[in-house]
């Protein structure tokens, strides 16, 4: 029986919580304990918060939510509510606000782990909306692994000597056949009803009908993005919409972020501290929107709906039903996909065959989060649960929707199902992206 199974057995489901709240707690650890105590209180970029309040804001949504609601235990630290609310002060405010020090954060969200972990020793999972099938646990991992990433871009985004250490990731070992595949014609079932732990944004299950389209089998690799940045693809304006363009010239953007010239015709990049070339075999990484589909536009194709991203992760032909994963509705494993930050960086294309779906589209979870040509909307019957700043008051066409997940995502917080939005200009992320295109009277004959 596996954790999001509707229905799970009470201790069975337990006992899962327990350990994956405490491989959460494991990975924060890890990540704050990497630097010093000035590190983890610096605002290492604008675009991202002091690694120090994403530590304690961990601490204060689990209270908030574990603590109070579902355990209706007092208040631990009722004064610093408004210090953790992520929508009372920007990114790049926080770094001047009063925070707990490393030494009180850690202290804080210890005891608000205790006193959650009671309160799911006590809780019988059932009989009411937010704690049936431990949602309400399950939203906290979640929460806790989201933000796991989030601090790991900031790593990424800091300078100075490397901290971070993990095993290179698998080679490649049977890269797609063909460079693309088409997705045949007709009705598929897009998001859930019935995932327990998915949250408010993926809900609830609806038909979808689509035409006939093709889809590149794997995420574009920095080798062929390599090649439009030779051909003069950032100063191409055909390739570029009017804000697309209007950004590169503002930003000044030449290649993917933390890419540096080497003086002659190599590219090398900055990943986590270490100066390395750049591997043509892996995924792009560190592109925005915009120059995601400015390579498409050059490559003649385009970037795919969201819709047609999860047709093709999902959709069984054979069954004509939506699968939880690409390769089927068991959980992800380390034969599947490139996920939780095993690996520091995307695995070249063809790492993960067992990972692929049915219709032979290689790398849709793990490696790389894509960019998809969607804004981030409702689907049709969504409903606002358990509050309405997770998703609704996002919705809107200013953002983007990526799927997929990365290196940096953990398995707990992915399934084919979750969806994900950003600004069509952040490049921090670990995002890439593949293409599609219309299928032909020739696909077709």
């Amino acid at each position: 029986m596996t954790i999001t199974e509707p229905g799970a057995d009470a201790e069975v489901l337990r006992t899962r919580v327990a350990e994956l709240l405490a491989a959460s707690r494991a990975r924060s650890a890890a990540l704050t304990d990497a630097v010093d105590d000035a590190e983890l209180v610096a605002q290492h970029s604008p675009l991202m918060s002091p690694l120090v309040w994403d530590l304690a804001h961990i601490g204060s949504q689990e209270e908030l939510w574990l603590v109070r609601d579902v355990g209706g235990r007092a208040p631990l630290r009722p004064e610093i509510d408004g210090l953790y609310d992520a929508f009372q002060h920007t990114r790049a405010s926080r770094v001047e606000l009063p925070l707990l020090t490393p030494p009180e954060a850690r202290t804080y969200v210890a005891e608000v782990r205790d006193k959650a972990l009671d309160v799911l020793s006590r809780s019988p999972l059932r009989g009411r909306r937010l704690v049936d099938d431990g949602f309400a646990f399950g939203m906290i991992v979640q929460h806790e692994q989201q933000h796991d990433e989030t601090m790991l871009a900031t790593h990424q985004l800091r300078a100075g000597a490397a901290v971070l250490r993990a095993d290179p990731p698998p080679p490649a070992v049977a890269p797609p056949l063909q460079r693309d595949v088409l997705v045949p014609a007709g009705p598929f079932t897009m998001g859930t009803s019935t995932e327990p732990w998915a949250l408010d944004n993926e809900r609830p299950a609806h038909t979808v009908e689509l035409p006939a389209y093709r889809i590149d089998t794997a995420p574009v690799t920095n080798g062929e993005y390599t090649a439009f940045v030779a051909a003069g693809g950032y100063d191409d304006r055909r390739w570029w919409t009017d804000e697309g363009w209007a950004h590169r010239v503002s930003a000044g953007l030449v290649a993917p972020r933390f890419w540096e010239r080497d003086g002659g015709a190599r590219w090398w990049r900055r990943r986590f501290g270490v100066l390395e070339p750049v591997p043509d075999d892996e995924p792009v990484m560190h592109v925005c929107f915009h120059e995601a589909q400015a390579y498409a536009s050059w490559a003649g194709k385009r970037l795919p709906t969201e819709a047609e991203w999860e047709k093709a992760a999902r959709f069984d032909p054979a069954t004509g039903r939506s699968r939880r994963y690409p390769w089927g509705d068991d959980q992800p494993t380390p034969l599947h996909a490139n996920l939780g930050q095993r690996h520091l960086q995307p695995a070249p294309v063809g790492a993960y065959p067992a990972g692929a779906s049915p219709l032979g589209v290689h790398q849709l979870v793990g490696d790389v989060w894509e960019w998809t040509s969607s804004g981030w909307h409702p689907y049709p019957g969504f409903e606002a649960f358990p509050y309405r700043e997770y998703s609704e008051v996002f919705f809107g066409a200013e953002y983007r929707v990526l799927r997929g997940g990365s290196f940096g995502t953990d398995p707990a917080a992915i399934r084919g199902t979750f969806r994900n939005w950003d600004h069509p200009i952040r490049r921090q992320i670990f995002a890439g992206f593949r293409c599609a295109r219309d299928a032909t009277a020739e696909d077709l004959a």
